[in-house]
Parts: structure tokens; sequence; C-alpha cells
């Protein structure tokens, strides 16, 4: 929260108009989770991860839904606000990073159909939650399973 206070900062001192209001409405989410936290007030860390995973959802379906009827223009900006938002995400992983950790999972819980799907998913996304698509994980362990 305070990394984002000091972003909004420099961006209104260096004009960027769309790092600005992107930065703004994370604060706003993230401050919406503080009330909804109180009387504490207090939001941790996975509760910051969970407003910025939202608003990272958010920007991917519009843009696919923008894509699909021509608004470029609109798909472009959603992708910039998707880019900064991204910043404060944990570094990404890899298609291949999360295929691995899938195969060692699906061994490791000795899943061999569908049915452990369930059992599956519950350990990868405890481990990848906020470090993969959850949409990509899903499909790939579907994948993976046979299903």
């Amino acid at each position: 929260m305070d990394e984002v206070s000091e972003d909004m900062k420099k961006a209104m001192k260096s004009g960027e108009k769309l790092r600005l209001e992107t930065l703004r409405m994370i604060r706003a989410q993230l401050l919406e989770k503080r009330v909804e936290r109180r009387p504490s007030g207090d939001i941790t860390p996975e509760d910051e991860l969970a407003v910025l995973m939202a608003a990272s959802k958010k920007r991917k379906e519009a843009i696919e839904v923008y894509q699909q009827h021509g608004k470029t223009e609109m798909a472009i900006q959603e992708q910039q606000e998707l880019a900064i938002i991204q910043e404060y995400l944990p570094k990404q992983l890899t298609v291949q990073e999360v295929e691995e950790f899938i195969r060692k999972t699906i061994e490791e819980v000795q899943a061999a159909s569908s049915k452990d799907f369930g059992k599956v998913m519950s350990v990868v996304m405890k481990e990848l939650k906020g470090k993969a698509d959850g949409k990509f994980i899903q499909e790939t362990v579907k994948k993976f399973l046979g299903a």
C-alpha cells in the first residue's frame, strides 16, 4: 500500500496520467479492503495480493472482450493498465515452470485420473497463487489428468 502511494506521487510529478489513474484505482480497492476488515483495519499481504489479482483478472477479461468487438484502442489501454498492475504482483512463472510444478504435484499426491482433480488443484493453487494464471493452471491440470 505504501509503495502504491509513493508511486502515485511519482506519477503525479511526472505527469503519467494513465499510471496515476491505475494506481489510484488500486489504492482505492486496497482502502476498501481495509474498511472491510474493521474494526482492526489491518490487511494482510494475502489481502493485497487478492486485490491485485482481481484487478489483473478484470483487465484480462476486458482485453478479451474489447478484442472480440474490434475495440483496439480500449484493449490497448486495458493492456497498459494490466502492465502497471503486474508490477505489483509476484513474478509470474513461465509455462514450463507451471507445467513442471503440476507434474511434480501429480506424482506427490499420486493422482491417477480426473477424479483426483480437486486434490491436485488444492495443492497447486496453494503454492502458485499469484504466480500464475488460475485458468491456465486449471486447464493444465485437466490436460495432465486426462480430464
